[in-house]
């Protein structure tokens, strides 16, 4: 990390301003050194100054340089950034003459990365920042917001801290058992901080659970017999016409998706082949598509026909799905009514518009997220965050079976530095450079 890199940091294409960002030891001199106007070097930290990129006495470009001086700066590095006109001729230019002067071309999250490396942030804060950045709701903004913040990783802190703490005393215990104004650590001392903690990191766990699937967008699979009107109401919830609709059954052979936001949260959108007995291959397999999908979703929309009673592919998924999550929707509520079948449905006329929001609002009340919305959104949103969190947490049902079958209190030491060690994954006191490398590769260039 000695040398200095380069990026564009703003989108790329025509704009009003595009942004150059600059980072490392030689930011200040390498720009200096094709800036005309206040000497770069002498000015105050946290600054903008305007002048012009000079090369080979050519102007290129009338522009505002900030200057930020170490440490106090997102990669504790000195940074430069360099607001010139959006057009891609003249950023290309500037970002052509940088390279040139000694620059690097940034990889994809290396400002981010340097951040880490330089102890600025964690690496649960890090993911934050790509969080952030594809945040596409006001959920998913505010569980952003608090991981960059540091609130999420002071959960793990304050625990590994409670860990230190009580592996002190019992190594004091057992290395100096004359000091009297120590503090005797018992098992039933050891069974109660292990408790308190094992629970801590289970309510951690549910929160993270509800979120990521709220944050990654709730699976919904829209089921139903061919002709019922599915298309339609994936139509209707999308607001365009994605899939195609026809009075022909069977129209819909393959999974037709689409993403909608309900109440501040994504949902993916599944529209299935109806199901029914076909002899037709292509048909017969969209069907078997449909039926396996009913598995991973997360929300069933099943709608029937309210023009015609109850059909025997009607009851064989009413049955299929009577332990999902799942929305009964009779749709065709502007034709004549044939339909008795009124356990807890929602009627509406796809092809009308009619009764969509009132989808819409079950769907928030089957998610609970209003009340979800509300809570303090401190908690893990990702594989790895909540796959070590289980991990850790089985490591303390370790330390607890060790408790109940009276090991020694050094064995059971053992199992709480692994804890220790879990839990310190998680925020990135622990890491691989393959981990590291693998994880910023995934962000944009310029962050």
């Amino acid at each position: 990390m000695n040398d200095t890199i380069v990026a564009i940091s703003t989108a790329l294409g025509e704009g009003a301003i595009s942004i150059i960002r600059v980072s490392g030891e030689d930011a200040i001199s390498i720009v200096n050194n094709i800036f005309k106007g206040k000497d770069l070097s002498k000015v105050a930290s946290h600054t903008i100054n305007y002048g012009h990129i000079i090369y080979k006495d050519e102007i290129i470009d009338e522009v505002l340089v900030s200057v930020m001086k170490a440490p106090k700066t997102y990669t504790k590095e000195d940074i430069i950034e360099i607001n010139t006109h959006g057009s891609i001729a003249v950023v290309n230019k500037i970002m052509e003459i940088l390279l040139l002067k000694g620059c690097r071309l940034a990889e994809p999250g290396e400002f981010t990365k340097r951040a880490f490396l330089n102890g600025r942030i964690d690496l649960t804060e890090a993911e934050g920042v790509m969080d952030l950045i594809n945040s596409e709701t006001e959920l998913t903004r505010k569980m952003a917001v608090n991981e960059i913040s540091g609130k999420v990783s002071k959960l793990i802190t304050d625990l590994r801290d409670n860990i230190v703490a009580l592996i002190s005393n019992i190594e004091v215990n057992i290395d100096y058992p004359e000091y009297e104004d120590i503090e005797v650590v018992t098992i039933n001392k050891i069974k109660t901080e292990v408790k308190y903690m094992k629970e801590k990191l289970l309510e951690i766990l549910k929160l993270s659970e509800d979120g990521k699937v709220l944050k990654d967008g709730i699976k919904t699979v829209i089921l139903g017999k061919p002709n019922v009107g599915k298309s339609s109401l994936l139509n209707a919830l999308l607001e365009e016409d994605k899939a195609i609709v026809t009075d022909v059954k069977g129209t819909t052979r393959d999974i037709v998706e689409g993403n909608i936001i309900v109440g501040g949260v994504k949902l993916n959108l599944i529209d299935t082949a109806g199901i029914r007995e076909s002899n037709d291959v292509v048909e017969k397999i969209g069907i078997e598509k449909s039926l396996n999908l009913i598995d991973e979703a997360e929300l069933v929309l099943l709608v029937l026909d309210g023009s015609e009673e109850l059909t025997e592919e009607d009851k064989f998924l009413l049955d299929k799905t009577k332990d999902k999550k799942r929305i009964v929707i009779m749709n065709k509520d502007d034709l004549e009514s044939n339909n008795t079948y009124n356990k807890d449905v929602i009627k509406i006329s796809a092809k009308a518009g009619i009764g969509i929001e009132k989808i819409k609002e079950r769907i928030k009340e089957l998610f609970n997220v209003g009340a979800f919305l509300s809570k303090n959104l401190t908690f893990f949103t990702n594989v790895r965050q909540i796959t070590l969190l289980k991990s850790a947490i089985e490591s303390l049902e370790e330390v607890e079976k060790g408790i109940n079958e009276q090991m020694e209190i050094d064995m059971i030491e053992i199992d709480l530095k692994l804890v220790w060690e879990k839990l310190g994954d998680i925020i990135g006191a622990n890491y691989t450079e393959e981990l590291i490398d693998n994880l910023f590769s995934r962000f944009c260039l310029g962050k």
